[in-house]
């Protein structure tokens, strides 16, 4: 989408943008071969970074190679950006696995039934266990009582066992490392042994699928970006937002709103675009030095790319599973409509 709308506007230095996609089957070793395609075959003017942590590294290692900007959107673990050209577009700090979760605990003892004990249960996802490490370690930093620790492999799909423990382990609030439909496939769990989790948070949800589940009630999450007040007013929200949920409603989506995952892919091209029309050129080098002096306006905010692996503020928010739709509730300032966490 943002290509169409950039070649509608004249595209860049009155050039048209061409996007050319390869398929890395999620496979950082299949990444390193096509990035270096892109740079020596297909000698591409810029670099846009591909999906995940491990492939991202990989191309980071290409860009470096070859002294490439590469702008990147999902990158989990900050302090594996090594390279001073890589540019994040999912605005979670430099430290995330202290500042999100602090976050989280920030909104819950801000709400009616501040917890005492937590359960953490995580899946072995790299990002996604480095995320819940960082939550053991603040919830015993703010108090807090751990009653479970439980983790899985990733690709697991049977969690009857980890529902019951949780169950008999009586936490106030579970903390759920959770990466696409695991929060559903534990919350059905609970659903057969009758459990529902007094307060429950899921790191990286399918959104969709998640907010669709009756279960799912004032589940929590966090996100950079949703389609309501006040991200709406941000640069180039009102428009992205509305063109994709014409175009995932017609494509049948359970959720045709725009949310973390949508929103830090668009925000990469507003980055790199923001790179070459302040140089006036497709030069790497004059790109990143600009980018690392500059702040740019994206629909996640003013992003800036002087702190450690160019990361700048942790913009992640909590919101909140309430009445079949994502409703953000923390920090106050972000909320709309007097929106507050409710608790069970």
């Amino acid at each position: 989408m943002y290509i169409e709308q950039v070649n509608k506007r004249g595209g860049w230095l009155g050039r048209p943008v061409v996007w050319e996609v390869k398929d890395d089957q999620s496979k950082p070793d299949l990444a390193r071969t096509l990035y270096e395609q892109l740079v020596t075959a297909d000698k591409v003017d810029l670099l846009m970074g591909p999906y995940a942590t491990g492939a991202i590294l990989s191309a980071i290692g290409v860009a470096q190679r070859y002294n490439k900007v590469l702008v990147q959107h999902t990158l989990g673990i900050p302090s594996l950006a090594k390279y001073d050209m890589t540019f994040p577009a999912w605005s979670i700090g430099s430290e995330p696995q202290t500042t999100v979760p602090n976050t989280v605990f920030d909104a819950l003892a801000a709400g009616p039934k501040p917890p005492k004990t937590v359960a953490v249960v995580t899946s072995k996802f790299p990002s996604i266990q480095f995320m819940s490490a960082g939550a053991r370690e603040v919830l015993k930093k703010r108090g807090l009582t751990e009653v479970l620790f439980l983790e899985w492999d990733f690709g697991n799909r049977d969690f009857g066992p980890i529902a019951n423990r949780v169950k008999d382990a009586k936490p106030d609030f579970v903390w759920v490392g959770a990466i696409g439909l695991e929060g559903n496939l534990l919350l059905d769990a609970m659903k057969k042994i009758d459990y529902v989790p007094p307060q429950h948070f899921y790191m990286y949800p399918a959104p969709g699928p998640l907010v669709s589940l009756p279960e799912a009630k004032n589940a929590l999450s966090v996100t950079i970006f949703e389609d309501q007040p006040p991200f709406t007013s941000n640069t180039g929200a009102a428009e992205f937002v509305k063109l994709y949920r014409e175009r995932a409603t017609k494509a049948g989506l359970t959720d045709p709103s725009v949310e973390t995952q949508a929103a830090a892919s668009y925000t990469a091209w507003q980055i790199l675009e923001a790179g070459v029309v302040a140089t006036k050129s497709i030069d790497d080098k004059k790109i990143g030095e600009w980018l690392k002096a500059n702040k740019v306006d994206t629909l996640q905010g003013k992003l800036r790319f002087n702190g450690t692996g160019n990361f700048g503020d942790d913009l992640m928010r909590v919101k909140q599973v309430q009445n079949g739709k994502w409703v953000v509730v923390w920090p106050k300032e972000v909320t709309s409509g007097g929106a507050k966490l409710l608790a069970q």
